[in-house]
């Protein structure tokens, strides 16, 4: 397929944001797919950093989902593990801006964006550009259920730790795993904790 045509008669230019991750770029991809495979008129905008781009632009895709990339504004993925939480901020606070610099330039007009739910600025970019946005979860729904109910326990607490030790319930955890989650949660950096709970209270 011509990519010049193929954007020419386009319907929906949807553009995917994942968070720069092999467990969300990989899902994310995996959904692309599955829509331009039920649908040939949509054209999908892949939007990757500069460094992931050169890992992933060898992999099979269709023709009518390309590839942008923004710079890479971001610690690269060798030293994620060395300083999660600032790598963690960096996607929070460093891509936006480069990521609505690229929209400005995208052809045909962008009519929706996936965004990952842990990318949580993409749904105010959206809603700025009154363009919808589809958050995307990419771990298992247990994990998702698990984080919603702690957002929605912690509601009324100055600090959203401050309840954990009376929590007695979680749908669908067990009162064994319960205490697992406790022992996680305690053993594991409140701030990262506090990032992933703000992006699940912002895309629900």
């Amino acid at each position: 397929m011509n990519s010049n045509n193929m954007e020419e008669n386009a319907i929906c230019h949807v553009v995917a944001m994942p968070f720069p991750g092999r467990g969300h770029i990989n899902p994310m991809m995996n959904l692309c797919k599955l829509l331009t495979a039920k649908n040939q008129d949509i054209v999908i905008t892949f939007v990757v950093t500069e460094e992931w781009l050169g890992y992933i632009s060898a992999d099979p895709k269709p023709d009518n989902i390309r590839f942008r990339t923004i710079p890479n504004v971001i610690p690269p993925e060798k030293l994620k593990a060395q300083d999660f939480l600032g790598f963690y901020e960096a996607v929070m606070t460093k891509m936006e801006a480069p990521f609505e610099q690229l929209l400005d330039h995208l052809e045909p007009p962008v009519t929706a964006i996936i965004g990952d739910i842990e990318v949580r600025w993409a749904i105010g970019v959206g809603s700025r550009r009154k363009i919808p946005v589809a958050a995307l979860w990419t771990m298992s729904i247990s994990f998702f259920c698990m984080l919603y109910h702690f957002c929605q326990f912690s509601r009324e607490q100055d600090s959203i730790f401050d309840f954990l030790d009376d929590v007695e319930y979680i749908p669908g955890i067990s009162s064994s795993n319960l205490a697992d989650l406790k022992a996680v949660f305690q053993r594991n950096d409140h701030g990262v904790l506090q990032l992933a709970l703000d992006c699940i209270s912002r895309g629900i």
